[in-house]
């Protein structure tokens, strides 16, 4: 190519291929590029055939090799490969893939919404995390705290080590953030009797806000930090090293967005009279999510709800009959309700939440955005309205001690 060709440095994609396709040959890497093979043989369907992500492989051979100027890069038919792809995938997660999958424990919960995988030692969950995670599905792990050290945990151990510490500790119900020592969210966490009370005399319900975080939980939490990163669930995808994490590969030109840790603890609902407040409101997080839930306080003091009743209160609620079966089993702890929604519903429930402030005479600015702001926790009689007035249906899951929440990014949800 002409030098003037060679100074632009490839400022297209098209350009970049043309310059240098003199000096390389499919599979050449004597430009320090090495080309994958243009042809491969797909075996989730047993058939051979050409895939989907060899468009672009395509597209490189046939400038490469045919040194082809730029205003003629051939057509590829796209409609041609996507024809040709299997199209198993999508049909093998709605119908469970047993074949497919047989040597993976899993289950599938919110009507086929969220996929749960029972056993966290199968080396293999990857393999169908990956087909489930192509559809922006929530994926629910078990099991994570038998990997852990559970006694650095307790709520006893964190109180004893880092007491003296100031932080952020919020007021779920009047949103009010104070700065206090750590030592007294502690005291209260599992002794009611040791907790806030506001202005009417009601116990406060407490929410030690992302309390350490990132570069902070690493530096004050270093064994901690060691212990949640070996237990973390999907390695591939969740672990800071791993393969397929792309945030943790991004370029050092890009901002990254703060992938934590964080440590979110909170006082439950149950204690209070008020159950139709959260301690953390519907938002969006901007990039995928993995929650573990480490540790399940059993509060004691006049007022608190005994197990039974707390069970109850997670029966009232629209359950998956695998959900329903775990609170009766003996050996399992639950101590979260999740209701989350999928990110192509933000928009109606976005028109829903100001629908509702208008009707409770509230003032809503036109860039008021409700997700953003996080100021709704969606009761269980709005998400009812939310169901029949826009066809947006609640995915409800009880997160029990030891279970990973694992989200996309967009999804919406309440804790």
């Amino acid at each position: 190519p002409p030098a003037s060709q060679n100074n632009e440095q490839g400022s297209t994609l098209r350009d970049l291929l043309t310059t240098t396709a003199g000096k390389l040959r499919l599979g050449s890497t004597d430009a320090g590029i090495a080309f994958a093979p243009v042809y491969s043989t797909g075996t989730a369907s047993g058939k051979s055939g050409r895939t989907m992500p060899n468009i672009l492989d395509d597209i490189i051979a046939s400038v490469v090799e045919n040194k082809i100027p730029p205003n003629r890069v051939p057509k590829i038919n796209v409609k041609s490969e996507i024809k040709d792809e299997p199209k198993d995938d999508r049909k093998c997660i709605q119908d469970d893939c047993s074949k497919l999958y047989s040597d993976i424990q899993y289950s599938w919960i919110c009507d086929k919404h969220v996929l749960w995988l029972r056993d966290h030692k199968n080396s293999n969950n990857w393999k169908l995390f990956k087909e489930c995670w192509k559809q922006g599905r929530p994926v629910l792990v078990s099991g994570m705290h038998k990997k852990m050290n559970f006694s650095l945990w307790k709520a006893e151990s964190i109180s004893l080590d880092f007491g003296n510490q100031q932080a952020d500790i919020l007021n779920c119900k009047d949103s009010i953030i104070s700065n206090t020592n750590v030592k007294e969210f502690w005291d209260g966490f599992e002794d009611v009797s040791k907790r806030q009370k506001i202005k009417n005399g009601e116990t406060a319900l407490l929410k030690l806000k992302d309390w350490p975080s990132g570069e902070d939980f690493k530096a004050m939490m270093p064994a901690r930090y060691e212990d949640l990163l070996k237990s973390l669930p999907l390695p591939e995808y969740c672990s800071p090293e791993g393969k397929l994490n792309l945030a943790s590969h991004l370029p050092g030109f890009f901002v990254r967005p703060d992938l934590g840790p964080r440590l979110c603890s909170a006082y439950g609902v149950a204690a209070t009279k008020d159950h139709d407040i959260g301690t953390t409101n519907l938002h969006i997080e901007v990039s995928d999510v993995v929650n573990i839930l480490v540790y399940v306080g059993i509060a004691k003091g006049n007022g608190v709800l005994s197990k039974s009743g707390v069970l109850k209160k997670f029966e009232e609620e629209d359950l998956d009959d695998l959900l329903r079966k775990r609170l009766k089993d003996s050996s399992e702890l639950p101590g979260a309700l999740w209701h989350i929604y999928a990110g192509k519903d933000a928009d109606k429930i976005r028109e829903f939440l100001q629908k509702i402030a208008k009707e409770q005479g509230l003032e809503v600015l036109p860039e008021h955005d409700p997700i953003r702001d996080q100021s709704w926790y969606v009761n269980k009689k709005l998400r009812q309205r939310l169901l029949e007035e826009y066809g947006v249906k609640t995915c409800t899951v009880i997160q029990f001690l030891g279970d990973a929440i694992i989200l996309p990014a967009g999804a919406l949800h309440q804790v």
